[in-house]
């Protein structure tokens, strides 16, 4: 399903006031972070280690792995939220100026937060589903349902009806995938995280949270971002379906839209040759390209 990269064994770590950061990193260039998604037995390195080869002959690919998914430091709290203060140590800590990002789903999400916080630290900004609102199909979608009845009572039945919402031909769920995912999604301490995320009770409460604060909803503060963002979606996501592209694309001042047709939510994965392409060619523009 993902082809093994030249990169595997690049994981590195770095000390932070949150605790150790773990990450990839491969090739030269202007710095391009990668941030992973969230959901049973996911890494960054599982989610982008098919597109390294790719992306590093042209970038410093620096694939981040964020805490509560069983490689950097567990720091406790809402994974999707402590996120957020981690790509800031993360960055800092490099000493980096300025990067490109990818996000993948909640990566996309985090990086969105980040290139409104500071939009002067984001060249370019490259998203894989997961950011916007549901318009015409109703929410959470199915895969987030399915993710959600994983995290209550996780089953290895369970998560392959996951990992099957994840994608359009069902043929890339291999016994591969599976018992990859299943061996880290079912680590107690990673569990642990993930019910603190989409557990029943986390899911309600963090609903409640956001109806009772006086803060503008994600999808309505997207007007803020600045960076040009390439926003990226499959067709056939069932996750978070394409009408939630539509947020997105009409109010990021310089946004453009790429829609892949059968694929499912994993785009960097299901229409890997098409998604490098597209993404290489927005990264690499000649009033994008900036020296390292």
């Amino acid at each position: 399903m993902i082809s093994d990269s030249s990169y595997e064994g690049s994981l590195r770590e770095i000390s932070t006031d949150g605790g150790v950061l773990r990450y990839h990193e491969a090739g030269d260039g202007p710095p391009l972070l990668l941030l992973h998604g969230s959901g049973p037995g996911v890494t960054g390195w599982r989610n982008f280690r098919g597109n390294l080869d790719v992306f590093a002959e042209h970038f410093r690919c620096l694939v981040l792995e964020f805490p509560g998914f069983g490689v950097s430091d567990d720091v406790g709290g809402h994974p999707m939220l402590t996120a957020q203060d981690t790509v800031v140590e993360f960055v800092d800590a490099l000493g980096l100026d300025s990067v490109d990002i990818i996000g993948n789903s909640m990566g996309g999400g985090v990086a969105i937060n980040y290139a409104i916080k500071y939009p002067d630290r984001v060249r370019r900004l490259v998203t894989v589903g997961g950011i916007g609102k549901n318009i015409f199909s109703p929410g959470p979608g199915e895969g987030i349902k399915l993710l959600q009845e994983f995290t209550e009572e996780p089953t290895r039945a369970r998560l392959i009806a996951w990992l099957h919402s994840m994608v359009f031909d069902p043929a890339m769920v291999t016994e591969e995938l599976i018992e990859e995912r299943w061996t880290q999604a079912s680590d107690p301490e990673t569990l642990a995280s993930a019910r603190r995320m989409y557990g029943k009770a986390a899911f309600v409460q963090m609903v409640r949270a956001m109806e009772a604060s006086d803060s503008p909803p994600p999808w309505a503060m997207l007007h803020r971002v600045t960076a040009p963002t390439l926003l990226t979606w499959g067709r056939d996501d069932r996750v978070s379906p394409l009408d939630m592209a539509l947020i997105p694309m009409r109010t990021i001042p310089n946004a453009e839209l790429h829609v892949f047709p059968n694929c499912g939510h994993w785009a960097m994965i299901e229409q890997k040759d098409a998604f490098e392409t597209a993404v290489l060619a927005f990264l690499r523009r000649k009033d994008a390209v900036t020296t390292s």
